[in-house]
């Protein structure tokens, strides 16, 4: 019995000094895993670097890589970037005692910059000298990056290290030198660019005047816009925005003969989406109508909501229906334009028409759509102006000829829901549209919509929205124009 007892002992010895040694190294693992993360700078290759010096400590968080696409940027890729995770926030932020610039993707259209502390920018050159900073960061401040053609119209942007050596600290060494303040501020620095699309609505809104807002609130107007690719004519239609947003003037800063120096600086505003804010991506949880309340304030538009006037002699107890108007030769035109206003009128509407372009009175078109209840158009930038409609308004979109409802849905039906307005559509049929006038009835455009889809943006826009007009059916658009009634609070008793 001993032999068996001394070998019973022996192995319970092996076996607690087994788990000792696995205690131990399992101890270890944690320790080297613990030190390693609180000490390694090291990132996965490919992925942008967010430091923040933080009471001596070196944090490091990490941002997506951009994305590439080949899209159109048309609305095309707005179902993407829904799908996108939301972009890291920059540790410190603008405006962080000792914090470190950085550049991030803020969503798949937009990156950002954002600097805080000495702060120095040369319009000139495009460049901005930010103490402190490791290397050097390029971008090009417009929300259209995987856009190539949009981009080659935007001027590149670098910060750059700050030289220790001041211009009038005498030699150099053949080193840098620091460029000296002409001006200081106490405002953030706002770099954007108005090249790219700019000049079609549509882009102004999405690409510029909307990502500026969520980029620029947070600010309550301490904020100064430096405008890249600056366009004397842009400017003055949407100037008053930019005085809604910021309590200083706007500085066509490629052409500014200054050293314009800042305690903090964004270069490039953020995308969130077509014609849209997310709050939940806002540090105070803003919404396009926040947006389209400063557009009121902006335009002294009268109306935030679409209710009809008590004055039972008040023409505006009749609601108010405008059609947007097209000249066939863009296309997308209303060949039928004065018979529609006709069978409008006699549904009680009090009808407007109006054609927008590049030299329309933006304050002045404004406070028209605002007057009205109905707006009705062309799938078009012309219905980008349905901003400037009062909550309860409708918007109807009439979408041409050869499966563009999803263009119609990311460009304007989606947006509208948001600014809380009522939405209708008209799909124009094969006997509505001037297509059939042009192809065999046999012919691929009119019999294949898809085929032409295939062939890439450029063959679907040239056939399909820019050598095609409309003619709606008549009895078909009344039922439309019924339906708009009925989601108006204007009742029978008003109308007449």
């Amino acid at each position: 019995m001993k032999p068996r007892s001394s070998a019973r002992g022996g192995g319970e010895t092996r076996r607690l000094g087994n788990v000792a040694l696995l205690a131990l190294m399992l101890c270890s693992v944690v320790a080297l895993s613990l030190i390693r993360a609180r000490f390694s700078p090291i990132a996965t290759a490919g992925e942008a670097l967010v430091l923040k010096a933080e009471e001596s400590k070196l944090v490091v968080t990490t941002a997506k890589p951009a994305v590439v696409s080949t899209d159109s940027g048309d609305g095309a890729d707005e179902e993407a970037d829904e799908r996108k995770e939301e972009a890291p926030e920059m540790a410190g932020g603008v405006g962080g005692g000792g914090s470190k610039p950085v550049c991030y993707e803020t969503s798949r259209r937009s990156d950002t910059c954002e600097a805080a502390g000495d702060v120095r920018v040369v319009g000139s050159s495009q460049s901005i000298y930010v103490d402190g900073l490791e290397r050097e960061w390029k971008t090009k401040p417009y929300c259209r990056k995987h856009d190539a053609f949009a981009l080659s119209h935007v001027k590149e942007w670098t910060l750059k290290p700050l030289p220790s050596v001041a211009a009038d600290e005498g030699d150099s060494g053949g080193g840098a030198v620091a460029p000296q303040c002409t001006t200081n501020s106490s405002a953030t620095a706002f770099v954007l660019s108005t090249g790219g699309f700019t000049g079609n609505p549509f882009h102004d809104y999405t690409d510029v005047l909307i990502p500026a807002f969520i980029t620029a609130h947070r600010f309550a107007g301490e904020v100064q816009f430096l405008v890249s690719s600056y366009k004397s004519w842009w400017m003055n239609k949407y100037i008053q925005i930019f005085q809604q947003m910021s309590r200083y003037d706007v500085v066509d800063i490629d052409a500014d003969a200054e050293v314009r120096c800042y305690r903090s600086a964004v270069v490039g505003p953020t995308f969130h989406k077509e014609l849209g804010v997310d709050p939940s991506k806002t540090p105070s949880g803003d919404s396009v109508l926040d947006f389209r309340k400063l557009l009121r304030g902006a335009f002294g538009l009268d109306r935030a909501t679409a209710t009809p006037s008590g004055d039972r002699w008040d023409i505006r107890r009749r609601p108010r229906l405008l059609i947007i108007s097209r000249r066939p030769s863009r296309g997308r035109a209303f060949m039928n334009e004065r018979a529609m206003a006709d069978m409008a009128s006699s549904l009680g509407f009090d009808v407007r028409v109006g054609e927008p372009d590049a030299a329309t009175d933006t304050s002045k078109f404004a406070r028209l759509v605002n007057s009205c209840d109905v707006m009705v158009g062309v799938h078009g930038a012309g219905l980008t102006n349905m901003i400037f409609l009062p909550a309860g308004a409708v918007l109807v979109q009439v979408v041409p000829y050869g499966r563009l409802e999803w263009l119609a849905r990311n460009t304007f039906a989606d947006p509208s829901g948001a600014m809380e307005l009522h939405y209708l559509e008209y799909a124009v049929q094969l006997d509505e549209t001037t297509l059939s006038e042009q192809y065999p009835a046999d012919h691929q455009v009119l019999r294949d919509p898809m085929a032409i889809h295939k062939q890439g943006w450029e063959a679907l826009k040239t056939t399909y929205l820019d050598k095609q007009n409309v003619r709606p059916h008549l009895g078909r658009l009344k039922n439309t124009f019924l339906q708009a009634l009925k989601l108006l609070p204007h009742s029978r008793d008003t109308m007449n």
